[in-house]
């Protein structure tokens, strides 16, 4: 009996085990799924500004795991693939193609490499010629396409250095092109693995105050900070279209380079040591000098220390110049940006920045060209007399665009526009940009006029417009609006003001989008620039509706439905529910109540929302609105689980309440931020019968200095972070969830520990979980292999807990 007894307690804990772990290999969703998931991508269209010619650029639907398995080095928030010299997570080209606009088939680019793996494509100022580098296994090239001709041209050997970002930089001439390369007399990195510690790794607060959040891939020790200098440091040369390169400036670690308008001065920024631990390499020490043609130093503009420390706040921004540029307007001008508060957005000030401007050969006192209210946050040149600057104040959500004439420096600024930039149904549009006689984009302005383009959102519908905006009285006048009701367009670039030719691209829920150009003119003519065919013909059939619903406190919500094509909607056969969210902040109800979904928008499926679904006998409510709410002085952290309830029955009831659903057969679902949403809804409520979260973070107090909008840090608000953390209340959850993680995430405040130790707790809690690591993948997912096996994992979790 004994025996028995003990054989039997064997056999479950084998069982037990058994249940707990899977070694499964990778899995492919069903064929109505696969079909949509496995499909071609459309090249990507840039045309130039003579409309003369566009380039089209192709990518793989998908990565590899092998393009995921490369070896990678994570120091200073980077991770370099140091053998290639480049991001490890660089998404790659893989053709090119030329078209003249006026033609009808694009001709193949001559002269690319087998494999191209291309990246940083750069047009050259004349748009004649557009440089680009290719990976190879041994390092990355510096090429060269010549439009016209169609022919590619490789520069230099596999030695260009990208680790920090875009090598490349067209001189004025577009003839030579100036290029990071790596060092001749490059140190060996060192192998962690293999080098001996000559002592501990020390950090040291001096007591000042530093509210940084959980930055990734940091520096950890003196190892790290020898194999980034190695890393960062290139020599700079300038190279010409016949592969003749000239050394411009030895050796540094170089993270921007940019030439004056004029082409005669070029302005150099590199880092230096001290580096720091608690922050990425944006924070490092900086030094900006500008030379001239020659590499000769005409003057040191700026030095920038560490900057560990920073007050508390979004707004918040370190003393000293700031977005140091060029003039785009002006042949050798500096600007540059000077907080007046101290960088502290505590500290009550009239204005927060000041503007100056510098000009070559920087002997004389910077000139203030303008002080803002709030935060500067862009400028926009113009011409000797016309600018426009924009700041803007997180805690209000408010935005203010300045008018400015850069000849008055000190003169005072006209308000165009004064608004909180939430409100999308407000929304003025962007300036239209152009080229000027330096090639350089600037203000278009015609006629004493200025032009903005919107997007048009409305509560009865998306109507994208074009303004002129009188530079005399400020007011505007509507050149032309979209009527489309059945389609959407989007407004891409004004191509010639005078004769009114547009770029637009046009799509319905059932037509792939495709470029045209419209002649506001002439009776709004089109004629179509691209023919590129729908991938997902399969699901054109599907049932597709905007609805909009309130939540129980009057605020308004919306979603897009997707019902099952051939659903009888009269019949109203009851289907279980899918719901893919993601939670916003907001400062008020109006805004909140907003929305920017346009029904007539293409049916794209994507591994990232429940679509797919719609062909598995599912209804899919994708997009659902999610806000939550803080008026005043009130947080909207302060009620987040109440307000995401609120969204989640007011979601369910509308959907319900058309007839369409099974209300207990309901499923809830997101990635990072509603990954986080997810969990705490299937914990805090009865809504749902299962939920799946992707890549979600659930213990707060892991990211004590701030999370998504929260500015408070943990010790300002202990009980909301509690609150609002799935893993403290993990002994509530009964509800099955599907926990799914990149292995690799490097997202600030959502590591992969963040999904592990949920699972553990929910686990030894006894709460009906699942957890799936997806090999190699950072915070989005890339690779064919595991996006497929999501799917499948996401399919299977769904039949069996609705079905």
């Amino acid at each position: 009996m004994k025996k028995t007894i003990l054989l039997i307690a064997f056999i479950l804990m084998t069982v037990t085990k058994n249940k707990a772990q899977e070694n499964l290999t990778y899995q492919t969703p069903p064929a109505s799924i696969l079909q949509l998931a496995d499909y071609e991508r459309a090249p990507w269209v840039t045309i130039d500004t003579k409309k003369e010619y566009m380039l089209l650029t192709y990518r793989s639907t998908y990565k590899s795991l092998e393009d995921l398995n490369q070896q990678e080095m994570s120091m200073g928030g980077l991770r370099i693939n140091p053998i290639t010299n480049i991001a490890s997570a660089t998404n790659y080209i893989n053709n090119l193609k030329v078209r003249k606009v006026v033609d009808k088939e694009p001709v193949q680019v001559k002269g690319l490499p087998v494999n191209p793996r291309i990246t940083f494509v750069t047009w050259s100022p004349d748009e004649e010629k557009i440089a680009f580098t290719n990976t190879t296994a041994k390092g990355v090239e510096l090429w060269v396409l010549h439009i016209a001709s169609a022919q590619a041209t490789r520069l230099t050997e596999p030695v260009v250095n990208a680790n920090l970002g875009n090598p490349i930089n067209w001189n004025r001439e577009s003839k030579k092109i100036l290029v990071r390369l790596l060092p001749k007399n490059r140190s060996a990195l060192i192998d962690p693995k293999q080098e001996m510690p000559t002592g501990p790794t020390v950090s040291v607060s001096d007591g000042s105050k530093s509210q940084n959040r959980t930055y990734p891939d940091l520096l950890k020790n003196r190892n790290d900070e020898t194999n980034f200098v190695t890393l960062a440091s290139s020599e700079l040369y300038l190279v010409d279209l016949q592969a003749n390169a000239e050394l411009f400036k030895p050796a540094d670690m170089y993270v921007t380079e940019a030439f004056s308008p004029d082409g005669n001065f070029v302005l150099l920024t590199t880092l230096h040591k001290p580096f720091s631990y608690v922050v990425p390499l944006n924070r490092f020490p900086m030094t900006s000098v500008v030379y001239d043609l020659k590499g000769k130093e005409v003057k040191t503009v700026n030095e920038v220390p560490l900057s560990e420390v920073l007050p508390k706040g979004f707004m918040a921004v370190r003393t000293g110049k700031r977005q140091m540029n060029w003039r785009a307007d002006k042949p050798a001008t500096l600007f540059y940006v000077e907080t007046l508060d101290g960088g502290d957005p505590q500290t009550k000030a009239e204005y927060r920045d000041a503007v100056y401007q510098w000009d070559a050969p920087f002997t004389a006192t910077p000139t203030l060209l303008t002080k803002t209210i709030q935060r500067y946050s862009n400028v926009l040149w113009g011409n000797a007399n016309v600018a426009v600057v924009e700041d803007e104040w997180y805690d209000t959500r408010n935005e203010k665009t300045y008018l400015i004439n850069p000849s008055k420096p000190g003169e005072p600024a006209k308000v165009i526009a004064d608004r909180n930039y939430q409100d999308v149904y407000s929304d003025p549009g962007h300036f239209e940009l152009r080229k000027n006689e330096f090639d350089k984009y600037v203000l278009a302005i015609e006629h004493n006029n200025l032009y903005r383009v919107g997007d048009g959102h409305t509560p009865k519908g998306q109507f994208p417009f074009i303004d002129e905006l009188s530079l005399e009285t400020l007011k505007p006048k509507r050149l032309y609006q979209s009527t489309y009701t059945d389609k959407m367009e989007e407004i891409y670039d004004i191509e010639d003001f005078k004769k009114g030719e547009v770029l637009v691209r046009i799509q319905s829920k059932n037509e792939f989008p495709n470029y045209y150009f419209r002649n506001f003119r002439k009776k709004n003519a089109l004629t179509q620039v691209t023919h590129f065919p729908n991938p997902f013909e399969s699901i054109k059939d599907v049932y597709k509706e905007l609805i909009k619903y309130k939540r129980a406190d009057g605020v308004e919500l919306s979603g897009t439905l997707y019902l099952p094509a051939g659903y009888d909607r009269s019949k109203k056969e009851k289907l279980p529910l899918l719901i893919w969210a993601y939670p916003a902040e907001y400062k008020d109800k109006n805004s909140a109540g907003q929305t920017t979904a346009n029904p007539s928008e293409f049916t794209y499926p994507y591994y990232g929302s429940f679509v797919y679904w719609v062909t598995r006998g599912y209804a899919v409510l994708d997009d659902a609105a999610f806000p939550i709410i803080g008026e005043g002085k009130t947080e909207p952290n302060d009620n987040f689980i109440e307000q995401l309830v609120a969204n989640a029955k007011a979601a369910i009831d509308a959907v319900d309440s058309l007839g369409y659903i099974n209300r207990k057969k309901v499923a809830v679902g997101g990635h990072s931020y509603g990954a986080f949403m997810t969990a705490n809804l299937l914990t805090h409520s009865d809504l749902f019968a299962c939920g799946i979260a992707r890549s979600g973070a659930y213990n707060r107090t892991l990211t004590p200095f701030g999370f998504q909008s929260e500015q408070r840090n943990y010790w300002d608000a202990p009980e909301v972070y509690n609150a609002m953390s799935p893993f403290m209340t993990a002994d509530k959850m009964k509800t099955p969830i599907l926990l799914v993680h990149g292995e690799a995430d490097n997202n600030p405040g959502t590591f992969t520990l963040q999904t592990e130790r949920y699972f553990q707790a929910l686990k030894g809690l006894g709460a009906p979980a699942r957890m799936v690591i997806l090999p190699k993948e950072q915070h989005s997912y890339v690779a064919r292999e595991n996006i497929l096996h999501l799917l499948w994992e996401q399919d299977r979790f769904l039949e069996k807990y609705l079905k």
